[in-house]
């Protein structure tokens, strides 16, 4: 294969498996008129049911406002006795839903062992037929509008609904899903006290494809001087990573740092470390002078674009990481609202 047509078929592969085989505007970039993707790129996953703990409920709901409707699953464990838990919303990557993104992270597992609510989001074929949330587009990065809104309102759903720690209401994603979360978390930090970003990008990576492209390729430079909600945040990202460059984990952190009003004042502490027969990882906390964490960085060395140590019962996941699942509700259990 040329170098040019290489070229090609890295920027079509990426562009096509995060934005939708129609996401491009007429003229956006000119491939080759032979060019062709394997029809396996774009297949949802098999159908998943994650087992459930005897009493556990998996639900499924529909949430509707100005902007659009979405579909949603949301999990309440065995252990809910109509005490009030903490809230997690999941949103998933490219090509997912939320019975294969639950399967994959394994994150009903966790909401047995730390007693939470998972809300579990869905994109549509019809708002992107690669189940991407649409992070890359302007109106999708604004307050009461787009996509946001509704990830926002659905949530606003569960609180109203359910007895959820009002304090203790954390959003987390993959890939487009971690770039969205940060977007929901930047517009709505009334409703969430912190972030957790897989293999994402920074607020305001990208206004159009072809900043979004950019970012994706070589990292969104200059993201950081936007300024975010400065929410605490957990971020992982694979230092092998071809779809999302790993640039953009340490842009999310610089973000985070600047838009925080006692991020300049925090102090790092670093660990390298290595999961049993499987990667090296290099851990990056911030703590406050209080004490209290603001950001974790991990970088995984030698993963790709895949959930740290996800189960292979769901796509785009690799078990020899560390357990992202398990470490972001360990972050989640240290930060509360007011």
């Amino acid at each position: 294969m040329k170098h040019g047509q290489h070229w090609f078929t890295q920027v079509r592969k990426t562009a096509e498996a995060l934005f939708g085989r129609h996401a491009f505007p007429d003229g956006a970039f000119d491939f080759p008129a032979a060019f062709e993707l394997p029809e396996t790129i774009f297949d949802p996953p098999p159908p998943v049911a994650p087992p459930l703990q005897p009493g556990a409920r998996f639900l499924n709901g529909v949430y509707e406002n100005a902007a659009g409707t979405r579909r949603y699953k949301l999990y309440i464990p065995s252990t809910w006795k109509g005490q009030r838990l903490p809230l997690v919303v999941m949103l998933h990557g490219c090509a997912q839903d939320p019975d294969d993104f639950a399967a994959g992270t394994q994150m009903n597992a966790v909401a047995e062992e730390r007693k939470c609510f998972v809300l579990y989001p869905a994109q549509s074929p019809d708002a992107n037929n690669s189940r991407c949330w649409n992070w890359f587009n302007a109106l999708d990065q604004r307050h009461g509008q787009g996509e946001p809104s509704i990830i926002a309102g659905m949530t606003q759903r569960v609180l109203d609904h359910y007895p959820v720690a009002r304090n203790q209401v954390y959003i987390a994603g993959m890939s487009a899903g971690g770039a969205m979360a940060i977007i929901v978390g930047t517009l709505y930090p009334e409703l969430f006290c912190a972030v957790g970003v897989h293999s994402g990008l920074p607020y305001a990576a990208a206004r159009d494809l072809p900043s979004a492209l950019a970012a994706m390729q070589r990292g969104a430079f200059g993201a950081s001087q936007t300024a975010s909600a400065g929410l605490p945040m957990i971020v992982f990202h694979g230092d092998q990573d071809t779809t999302v460059h790993p640039a953009n984990g340490e842009e999310l952190l610089a973000q985070g740092l600047r838009s925080h009003p006692l991020g300049g004042t925090a102090r790092p502490s670093r660990l390298a470390g290595r999961v049993p027969d499987g990667y090296a990882y290099t851990r990056i906390k911030h703590w406050l002078h209080d004490g209290s964490p603001l950001a974790e960085h991990w970088v995984i060395h030698g993963a790709g674009h895949a959930w740290s140590g996800g189960s292979a019962a769901g796509s785009y996941t690799d078990g020899k990481g560390p357990d992202a699942s398990r470490e972001m509700m360990r972050f989640f259990s240290t930060v509360r609202a007011g």
